[in-house]
Protein backbone atom coordinates (compact mmCIF):
# COMPACT_ATOMS: atom_id res chain seq x y z
CA UNK A 1 0.00 0.00 0.00
CA UNK A 2 1.70 3.35 -0.63
CA UNK A 3 2.63 5.90 1.59
CA UNK A 4 0.15 8.86 2.37
CA UNK A 5 1.18 12.24 0.43
CA UNK A 6 2.33 14.70 2.75
CA UNK A 7 0.15 18.11 2.61
CA UNK A 8 1.98 20.93 2.15
CA UNK A 9 1.12 24.83 2.94
CA UNK A 10 3.40 27.25 1.77
CA UNK A 11 3.14 30.52 2.54
CA UNK A 12 3.78 33.76 0.90
CA UNK A 13 3.44 36.87 2.80
CA UNK A 14 3.58 39.94 0.46
CA UNK A 15 3.72 43.98 1.24
CA UNK A 16 4.30 46.08 -1.49
CA UNK A 17 5.36 43.37 -3.99
CA UNK A 18 3.33 44.75 -7.03
CA UNK A 19 3.79 42.80 -10.20
CA UNK A 20 6.84 40.56 -8.41
CA UNK A 21 3.73 38.64 -6.56
CA UNK A 22 2.34 37.25 -9.58
CA UNK A 23 6.11 36.11 -10.82
CA UNK A 24 6.57 34.18 -7.62
CA UNK A 25 3.43 32.69 -7.50
CA UNK A 26 3.36 31.20 -11.06
CA UNK A 27 6.71 30.28 -10.54
CA UNK A 28 5.85 28.45 -7.20
CA UNK A 29 3.38 26.47 -8.99
CA UNK A 30 5.63 25.37 -11.06
CA UNK A 31 7.91 24.06 -8.64
CA UNK A 32 4.85 22.48 -6.84
CA UNK A 33 3.54 20.53 -9.81
CA UNK A 34 6.88 18.59 -9.92
CA UNK A 35 6.50 17.55 -6.29
CA UNK A 36 4.78 14.19 -4.39
CA UNK A 37 2.81 16.89 -2.35
CA UNK A 38 -0.72 17.67 -2.13
CA UNK A 39 -0.06 21.03 -1.80
CA UNK A 40 -1.25 24.68 -1.27
CA UNK A 41 -0.44 27.99 -1.50
CA UNK A 42 -1.16 31.00 0.37
CA UNK A 43 -0.50 34.19 -0.59
CA UNK A 44 -1.33 36.94 2.48
CA UNK A 45 -1.08 41.10 1.72
CA UNK A 46 -0.22 42.62 4.52
CA UNK A 47 -2.70 46.13 3.34
CA UNK A 48 -0.39 46.69 0.47
CA UNK A 49 -0.70 50.66 -0.85
CA UNK A 50 -0.09 49.57 -4.72
CA UNK A 51 -1.35 46.41 -6.87
CA UNK A 52 -0.05 43.21 -4.84
CA UNK A 53 -3.69 42.30 -3.99
CA UNK A 54 -4.52 42.34 -8.10
CA UNK A 55 -1.51 41.04 -9.49
CA UNK A 56 -1.72 38.16 -6.62
CA UNK A 57 -5.81 37.68 -7.74
CA UNK A 58 -4.08 37.57 -11.08
CA UNK A 59 -1.72 34.57 -10.57
CA UNK A 60 -5.21 32.62 -8.94
CA UNK A 61 -6.61 33.70 -12.71
CA UNK A 62 -3.59 33.23 -14.67
CA UNK A 63 -3.43 29.27 -13.12
CA UNK A 64 -6.99 28.43 -13.40
CA UNK A 65 -8.32 30.09 -10.65
CA UNK A 66 -7.46 26.59 -8.81
CA UNK A 67 -8.69 25.99 -5.02
CA UNK A 68 -5.03 25.60 -4.44
CA UNK A 69 -4.02 29.03 -4.51
CA UNK A 70 -5.67 31.23 -1.62
CA UNK A 71 -5.76 34.91 -1.17
CA UNK A 72 -6.28 36.77 2.16
CA UNK A 73 -6.07 40.50 2.88
CA UNK A 74 -6.59 42.91 5.77
CA UNK A 75 -6.55 46.45 6.61
CA UNK A 76 -3.73 47.30 8.43
CA UNK A 77 -0.35 46.65 8.06
CA UNK A 78 1.08 44.55 10.72
CA UNK A 79 4.84 43.10 9.42
CA UNK A 80 6.10 39.90 7.92
CA UNK A 81 5.81 38.23 10.69
CA UNK A 82 2.10 38.55 11.49
CA UNK A 83 1.20 37.48 8.01
CA UNK A 84 2.79 34.46 8.10
CA UNK A 85 1.00 33.85 11.25
CA UNK A 86 -2.03 34.96 9.72
CA UNK A 87 -1.82 32.54 6.96
CA UNK A 88 -0.58 29.43 8.81
CA UNK A 89 -4.31 29.66 10.49
CA UNK A 90 -5.45 29.27 7.35
CA UNK A 91 -3.94 26.56 6.21
CA UNK A 92 -3.93 22.93 6.51
CA UNK A 93 -0.70 21.26 5.46
CA UNK A 94 1.18 19.01 7.60
CA UNK A 95 4.30 20.40 6.24
CA UNK A 96 4.63 24.27 6.34
CA UNK A 97 6.84 26.08 4.01
CA UNK A 98 7.40 29.85 4.67
CA UNK A 99 8.74 31.85 1.22
CA UNK A 100 9.38 35.39 0.23
CA UNK A 101 7.46 37.08 -2.25
CA UNK A 102 10.40 38.87 -4.11
CA UNK A 103 12.24 37.34 -6.73
CA UNK A 104 16.03 37.31 -5.00
CA UNK A 105 15.47 33.70 -4.23
CA UNK A 106 15.01 31.61 -7.14
CA UNK A 107 11.44 29.31 -6.67
CA UNK A 108 14.30 26.48 -7.10
CA UNK A 109 15.41 26.52 -3.62
CA UNK A 110 11.94 25.50 -2.67
CA UNK A 111 12.32 21.50 -3.53
CA UNK A 112 16.08 21.82 -2.03
CA UNK A 113 14.82 22.61 1.09
CA UNK A 114 12.67 19.76 1.16
CA UNK A 115 14.56 17.20 0.55
CA UNK A 116 16.90 18.25 3.33
CA UNK A 117 13.66 18.56 5.71
CA UNK A 118 12.35 15.05 4.50
CA UNK A 119 15.84 13.21 4.09
CA UNK A 120 17.30 14.69 7.87
CA UNK A 121 13.93 14.10 9.33
CA UNK A 122 14.28 17.85 10.38
CA UNK A 123 11.56 19.52 12.58
CA UNK A 124 12.86 22.40 10.76
CA UNK A 125 14.39 23.21 7.41
CA UNK A 126 15.95 26.60 6.91
CA UNK A 127 17.68 28.00 4.08
CA UNK A 128 21.68 28.89 4.49
CA UNK A 129 23.49 31.57 2.84
CA UNK A 130 26.83 30.14 4.79
CA UNK A 131 26.04 26.75 3.53
CA UNK A 132 29.07 25.15 1.92
CA UNK A 133 26.87 24.02 -1.40
CA UNK A 134 25.29 27.89 -1.56
CA UNK A 135 25.27 30.06 -4.75
CA UNK A 136 25.12 33.83 -3.57
CA UNK A 137 25.33 37.08 -5.15
CA UNK A 138 25.12 40.05 -3.41
CA UNK A 139 27.20 43.31 -2.07
CA UNK A 140 29.60 43.66 0.37
CA UNK A 141 27.67 45.49 2.60
CA UNK A 142 25.00 43.38 3.18
CA UNK A 143 27.30 40.27 3.82
CA UNK A 144 29.23 42.26 6.25
CA UNK A 145 25.64 43.17 7.94
CA UNK A 146 24.55 39.51 7.82
CA UNK A 147 27.89 38.28 9.07
CA UNK A 148 28.01 40.70 12.20
CA UNK A 149 24.23 39.83 12.73
CA UNK A 150 25.05 35.63 12.80
CA UNK A 151 28.04 36.83 15.46
CA UNK A 152 25.56 38.55 17.65
CA UNK A 153 22.97 36.01 17.30
CA UNK A 154 25.72 32.77 17.85
CA UNK A 155 26.82 35.17 20.93
CA UNK A 156 23.03 36.22 22.56
CA UNK A 157 21.19 32.44 21.95
CA UNK A 158 24.10 29.53 21.05
CA UNK A 159 21.78 28.70 18.29
CA UNK A 160 23.35 26.27 15.83
CA UNK A 161 22.74 27.86 12.69
CA UNK A 162 24.38 29.80 10.75
CA UNK A 163 21.76 32.02 9.14
CA UNK A 164 18.53 33.33 10.12
CA UNK A 165 17.23 35.30 8.09
CA UNK A 166 17.06 33.82 4.28
CA UNK A 167 12.91 33.63 3.57
CA UNK A 168 12.65 29.78 2.73
CA UNK A 169 11.94 27.76 5.84
CA UNK A 170 10.16 24.74 6.37
CA UNK A 171 8.45 23.35 9.61
CA UNK A 172 6.47 20.37 10.69
CA UNK A 173 3.42 21.48 11.73
CA UNK A 174 3.53 20.94 14.98
CA UNK A 175 6.07 23.37 15.49
CA UNK A 176 4.61 26.24 14.54
CA UNK A 177 1.29 24.98 16.15
CA UNK A 178 3.35 25.04 19.59
CA UNK A 179 5.82 28.14 18.57
CA UNK A 180 3.34 30.94 17.36
CA UNK A 181 1.18 31.36 20.47
CA UNK A 182 4.84 32.74 22.33
CA UNK A 183 5.57 34.69 19.28
CA UNK A 184 5.70 39.23 19.95
CA UNK A 185 7.97 40.43 17.15
CA UNK A 186 5.80 40.99 14.27
CA UNK A 187 8.82 42.70 12.16
CA UNK A 188 12.41 41.79 10.71
CA UNK A 189 13.26 39.88 13.56
CA UNK A 190 10.68 37.44 13.36
CA UNK A 191 12.54 34.75 12.19
CA UNK A 192 14.95 34.51 14.82
CA UNK A 193 12.45 34.99 17.90
CA UNK A 194 10.68 32.03 16.05
CA UNK A 195 13.46 29.89 15.82
CA UNK A 196 14.84 30.54 19.45
CA UNK A 197 10.81 29.77 20.54
CA UNK A 198 11.13 26.83 18.65
CA UNK A 199 14.60 25.70 20.16
CA UNK A 200 14.02 26.22 23.75
CA UNK A 201 10.18 24.37 23.48
CA UNK A 202 12.57 21.39 22.69
CA UNK A 203 12.46 21.35 18.38
CA UNK A 204 15.87 21.38 18.14
CA UNK A 205 16.49 19.39 15.20
CA UNK A 206 17.15 22.45 12.39
CA UNK A 207 18.95 21.89 9.24
CA UNK A 208 20.10 24.21 6.94
CA UNK A 209 20.00 23.96 3.25
CA UNK A 210 22.01 25.40 -0.17
CA UNK A 211 20.56 28.26 -1.57
CA UNK A 212 21.07 30.45 -4.76
CA UNK A 213 20.08 33.95 -4.14
CA UNK A 214 20.52 36.56 -6.78
CA UNK A 215 20.32 39.54 -4.79
CA UNK A 216 18.14 42.45 -7.08
CA UNK A 217 17.44 44.52 -4.47
CA UNK A 218 13.94 44.24 -4.56
CA UNK A 219 14.56 44.46 -0.72
CA UNK A 220 15.74 46.96 1.45
CA UNK A 221 17.50 47.47 4.77
CA UNK A 222 17.52 51.36 6.10
CA UNK A 223 19.13 51.99 9.16
CA UNK A 224 16.07 52.59 11.05
CA UNK A 225 15.31 48.83 10.20
CA UNK A 226 18.58 47.89 11.20
CA UNK A 227 18.28 49.71 14.75
CA UNK A 228 15.12 47.98 15.07
CA UNK A 229 16.10 44.50 14.21
CA UNK A 230 19.03 45.13 16.95
CA UNK A 231 16.46 46.25 19.86
CA UNK A 232 13.96 43.25 18.80
CA UNK A 233 17.19 40.96 19.07
CA UNK A 234 18.22 42.08 22.59
CA UNK A 235 14.23 42.11 23.66
CA UNK A 236 14.33 38.37 22.58
CA UNK A 237 17.12 38.09 24.98
CA UNK A 238 15.37 39.86 28.27
CA UNK A 239 12.49 37.60 27.36
CA UNK A 240 13.93 34.28 26.86
CA UNK A 241 16.45 34.38 29.31
CA UNK A 242 15.36 37.07 32.41
CA UNK A 243 11.37 37.20 31.94
CA UNK A 244 11.41 33.61 30.99
CA UNK A 245 8.43 34.89 29.18
CA UNK A 246 8.23 31.92 26.51
CA UNK A 247 7.73 29.34 28.42
CA UNK A 248 3.94 30.17 28.73
CA UNK A 249 1.96 30.81 25.51
CA UNK A 250 0.43 34.31 25.20
CA UNK A 251 -0.88 34.68 22.12
CA UNK A 252 0.22 38.40 21.57
CA UNK A 253 -0.87 37.30 17.33
CA UNK A 254 -4.18 36.74 18.16
CA UNK A 255 -4.50 39.40 20.30
CA UNK A 256 -3.28 41.66 17.32
CA UNK A 257 -5.96 40.08 15.26
CA UNK A 258 -7.88 42.52 16.53
CA UNK A 259 -6.56 45.26 15.31
CA UNK A 260 -6.93 44.43 11.85
CA UNK A 261 -10.67 43.90 9.56
CA UNK A 262 -10.29 41.04 6.56
CA UNK A 263 -11.01 41.75 3.23
CA UNK A 264 -13.02 39.72 0.76
CA UNK A 265 -10.81 36.22 0.61
CA UNK A 266 -10.21 34.40 -3.09
CA UNK A 267 -9.89 31.29 -2.37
Amino acid sequence: MPAPISKLSLIVPAYNKDSEVFKSVCSFVYQLKKLPYDWEIIVVDDASRDFTLREAIRSKKFNGNTHRIKIFSYDLNQGKGFALYYGFKKSIGDIVVFADSDLDLPMENIPVALDYFQKNGADITIGSKRHPLSKVKYPLARKIQSKTYQMLIKLLFNLHVTDTQVGIKVFKREVLQDAFPRIVVKQFAFDLELLVVANSLGYKKITESPIVLNYQFSSTIRLKSILRILQDTFAIFYRKNWLKYYQVARYRLEQDESLITPQKAFI
